[in-house]
């Protein structure tokens, strides 16, 4: 199995055993929980050769970076084109990061434009009981790649009656994640595809591992039940949902912040909460291979 690389935006990431550690804080107020498209393409450029070396799971840091994704699923979709292959992306979070935000990308913008690039034939999003997916919320969404079946939400405890009027039969709602797990892996069984991997911890429920973000409620065997079905077909993968603070120089980006209701714990809380974040990485990492 090639070592984890560690895109080290924030310093979140804690001790997770051997593992290669990119230093890039200097991204760091530049790329948090927004950037412009010209800013990410530049980042996907300067983390490129450490891409191209063999390597295993990327880990982004805080979920405030998942848009980071959105390169490391594009590079890899351009390497399956030159196969002949597509790509499909799987997603386990919280929320359907596939809201509008028209000032570039943002960590939960990021999922419709990952819809859309030249071999990716569709993404799911795995775990989501945030109101996001919910009637309150939805025109939020985009909804382009939901009417065509680019993008695909399967959701806890949701009522997602609102897509019914709206031509949308990619929803689907379950009473616990475990039924979810089951639906999905039968949804998926058989199906060759090769499979983007993403995960932001914020999906699991805070007993499993604290965020700063509101919290779904899988638990860690959900997790790895679905991993361990995809496995065959996972070429590529990343982690985030570390929990870090960082204190914008940007007014836009402050308001952003708090627009989302961000909490900021202390930081005895940080320690213990990234404590407990690096032994669930070192759970998901080798499943992950």
């Amino acid at each position: 199995m090639n070592a984890p690389l560690i895109l080290d935006l924030d310093g979140s990431v804690r001790d997770i055993g051997a593992a290669e550690r990119l230093p890039l804080q200097d991204w760091q107020e530049r790329l948090r929980f927004s950037c412009s498209r010209r800013d990410l393409r530049r980042f996907g450029d300067a983390i490129a050769p450490a891409l191209s070396a063999p390597h295993g799971t990327v880990l982004l840091g805080s979920g405030d970076f998942h848009h980071l994704s959105l390169p490391l699923v594009e590079r890899e979709a351009g390497r399956r084109r030159l196969r002949g292959h597509s790509l499909r992306v799987v997603v386990l979070d919280n929320h359907p990061d596939n809201m509008r935000f028209p000032f570039g990308v943002h960590c939960g913008s990021w999922v419709g434009r990952a819809a859309i690039l030249p071999g990716v034939v569709d993404v799911h999003v795995l775990g989501i009981s945030s109101p996001d997916a919910g009637r309150s919320h939805a025109w939020e969404n985009q909804l382009g790649v939901l009417r065509n079946r680019r993008v695909h939400y399967w959701c806890v405890g949701i009522d997602t009656s609102w897509t019914a009027q709206r031509g949308i039969t990619t929803l689907s709602s379950f009473d616990s994640p475990q039924e979810l797990v089951a639906e999905f892996v039968a949804a998926m069984a058989n199906d060759p595809v090769p499979v983007y991997f993403s995960i932001d911890k914020d999906v699991f429920a805070p007993e499993v591992v604290r965020t700063n973000w509101d919290q779904g409620r899988f638990l860690l065997d959900d997790a790895l039940a679905i991993i361990s079905a995809l496995k065959p077909h996972i070429v590529a993968s990343d982690i985030t949902g570390e929990v870090s603070i960082h204190h914008y120089r940007s007014l836009f980006k402050r308001l952003l912040s708090r627009l989302d209701q961000q909490s900021d714990p202390s930081p005895a809380e940080i320690d213990a909460w990234q404590l407990e974040q690096a032994a669930v990485n070192r759970a998901l990492i080798p499943a992950l291979g």
